[in-house]
C-alpha cells in the first residue's frame, strides 16, 4: 500500500492536455479537476501529492489562480 492509498487516490489525476500544436497546458476552465488539486481549506497540494512533475506543478498552480482570479474557483474555504 503506498503512502497515497490513504487518501484514496489511487490513479494519479490528469489534469495536463496537449493542444491542436502539441504544446502542453492546463486549463484554467476545468473547475472540477483542479479543485480536486486543493485542499478543503483552498491550499494547492504538493507535487508529491499530486505526482507531477515540476512543470505540471507551475502550471497546475498558475491555472488555479487564474480561476480565483476569473471568480471560477474560491480563495478560501468559506465557501467550497
Amino acid at each position: 500500500m503506498t503512502q497515497f492509498a490513504r487518501f484514496g487516490q489511487n490513479t494519479k489525476i490528469k489534469v495536463a492536455k496537449k493542444s491542436a500544436a502539441g504544446k502542453i497546458y492546463v486549463d484554467y476552465k476545468d473547475v472540477e479537476k483542479l479543485r480536486r488539486m486543493m485542499s478543503p481549506n483552498g491550499k494547492i497540494h504538493g507535487r508529491k501529492r499530486l505526482m507531477t512533475s515540476a512543470a505540471e506543478q507551475r502550471m497546475i498552480a498558475a491555472a488555479i489562480k487564474r480561476a480565483r482570479y476569473m471568480g471560477l474557483l474560491p480563495y478560501t474555504s468559506a465557501t467550497l
